[in-house]
C-alpha cells in the first residue's frame, strides 16, 4: 500500500468559533493553521489589540488524505465541513499557498485581505482620477490594464492601473 503524505486541506468553521476549533483539533494531535492578525479595536473608553481572524470562518488543517483522519477533524465540534472540489474529493490546498502566510504571521508582518482578482473579471475603480469607473481586468506581463469598452462603435481602450485601487463588481 502506498504511503499517504500530509496536505493542507482548508475547512469551514462555525462562525466565531476558529480559535476554539484550532484548539480543539491541536489537542486532537491534528495540525492545524489559522492565520489571525493583531488589531487594535477601539471602544469609547478604551482600545485593546484584539487578534482577529485573517478569513473568518475558515482554517486549515495538515493531515493524511484518509477516511479515519478526515472523520476525526469533521467531528471535531465547530467544524462544519471541509472545502471540496467539484468531484466531490477534499481539496488539497499546495503548500506554496500556505507557506508565505505562516512566514508573514510568525514574522508579524502586516497583512490585509485584498480582492481575489482574475483576469477578465469586471471591476471598478475604488479612487484616484478614474474612481467609479467600471471596465474589465487584463493583465499584460506583470502589467495591469482596465479595458473600457465604447460598445456602438465596437473599440475599446486599455488603462493601466494599480490593482489595488480596484474592487469587484
Amino acid at each position: 500500500m502506498a504511503e499517504l503524505t500530509a496536505n493542507w486541506y482548508a475547512i469551514y468553521i462555525k462562525s466565531r468559533h476558529e480559535f476554539k476549533v484550532v484548539e480543539r483539533l491541536t489537542k486532537s494531535g491534528i495540525e492545524a493553521f489559522l492565520p489571525a492578525v493583531e488589531r487594535i479595536r477601539k471602544w469609547k473608553d478604551r482600545k485593546k489589540l484584539i487578534k482577529f481572524p485573517l478569513f473568518p470562518g475558515y482554517l486549515f488543517v495538515h493531515i493524511e488524505k484518509s477516511y479515519d483522519l478526515i472523520l476525526r477533524t469533521l467531528k471535531t465540534p465547530g467544524v462544519v465541513r471541509m472545502l471540496y472540489n467539484a468531484s466531490g474529493e477534499p481539496e488539497a490546498v499546495p503548500e506554496e499557498q500556505i507557506i508565505p502566510l505562516k512566514i508573514a504571521i510568525e514574522n508579524k508582518k502586516e497583512i490585509d485581505l485584498y480582492p481575489y482578482l482574475k483576469e477578465g473579471q469586471t471591476v471598478r475603480i475604488k479612487s484616484g482620477a478614474f474612481q467609479g469607473v467600471t471596465g474589465i481586468l487584463k493583465k499584460k506581463e506583470k502589467t495591469h490594464y482596465l479595458i473600457v469598452s465604447i460598445d456602438i462603435l465596437k473599440r475599446s481602450v486599455c488603462i493601466k492601473i494599480d490593482t489595488s485601487l480596484v474592487e469587484l463588481v
